[in-house]
């Protein structure tokens, strides 16, 4: 047996434990008197503004002749109507009647509720994996990205910055070889921050998509006129798609506003990716200095940014 031939073996046994545990091999889904591809079809006609029999076959890879004659019972029994199209008189589209949202309604509060239940089982760090790691499945089969949902910028919330030194001190560690020393140092600079920011002209943001943490920065005092970018990190699987410009914009529009005249950063020169952005958005490199940090040898650098003036400032 080659390797591939093991992989396919090991699909297969996810595929068992899949069906089972989420109940399809049952005659009815979740309780009810409709099988998975019933549940589905009704799931599509529901999210749909009017969908042809032709679409839905093509969009769930049915049998035509499987689906029509589930859509004729589904019409004898008063869930689904079909209705000429505007465009096409002669063209039907499938769409539910009032019997069948109620249907459909209860199905889908189940189906909720059920997915909540599993998921409670879990810690919420776990449930994070979970999730992470089912996008990841679907993006690896379906050949597309996974989700289609935007990133979201936050204030923190309680757990948050217990991640942000997790994560620093984990990717830092993964990534660059450094020692627990750097996790000390941020959650320092968390600490700090957690008693004593002035939420006027300090702030957080954490970046998150479908619930899940993606990335963070933070913008701090250093002085009147000057504030400091600090703690920028995004998310392995979060990267490449603009995430950390965004980040960086929003703590800059930010700065702006709460009326700094002056961003500066402290860096180190193998962290690339955060340089060109800083570079992007017209930091300047203004010092660098050698140093033995982190259990490693390091050139830290210091970046800053001149501010636009506000109206009526001096």
């Amino acid at each position: 047996m080659d390797g591939l031939d093991q992989r396919a073996g090991q699909l297969r046994r996810f595929s068992r434990f899949y069906t089972r545990e989420l109940g399809l091999l049952s005659a009815g889904l979740l309780q009810s008197p409709y099988s998975m591809t019933e549940a589905r079809i009704l799931y599509e006609i529901a999210h749909s503004h009017g969908v042809a029999a032709g679409q839905l076959c093509a969009g769930l890879g049915l049998d035509p002749g499987y689906a029509s004659r589930i859509l004729a019972r589904f019409v004898k029994q008063r869930l689904v109507a079909r209705t000429a199209s505007r465009e096409d008189r002669r063209r039907l589209l499938l769409s539910l009647t009032d019997k069948g949202r109620a249907e459909f309604a209860v199905l889908d509060r189940r189906s909720h509720e059920e997915a909540r239940r599993k998921l409670g089982r879990l810690d919420e760090c776990a449930q994070r994996d979970l999730v992470r790691s089912l996008e990841r499945v679907e993006e690896l089969l379906g050949g597309a990205p996974a989700s289609s949902s935007p990133y979201i910028l936050r204030p923190q919330q309680p757990g948050d910055m217990g991640w942000v030194i997790s994560r620093h001190g984990s990717l830092y560690a993964q990534e660059y070889g450094w020692d627990i020393s750097f996790e000390t140092l941020v959650a320092g600079i968390v600490a700090d921050f957690m008693r004593t920011s002035d939420p006027a002209r300090e702030r957080c943001w954490i970046a998150e998509r479908a619930g899940e943490r993606a990335g963070c920065i933070f913008l701090v005092r250093q002085t009147d006129r000057t504030a400091k970018l600090r703690l920028l990190l995004v998310e392995p699987d979060a990267r490449g798609g603009g995430l950390g410009r965004h980040l960086v914009t929003e703590c800059l529009r930010f700065a702006e506003q709460a009326g700094y005249r002056k961003v500066r950063l402290w860096t180190n020169n193998v962290l690339h990716a955060a340089r060109r952005i800083y570079e992007e958005n017209g930091f300047r490199l203004i010092e660098e200095e050698k140093h033995h940090s982190f259990g490693k040898d390091l050139v830290g650098q210091t970046w800053e940014l001149q501010l636009p003036k506000r109206n009526g400032s001096k």
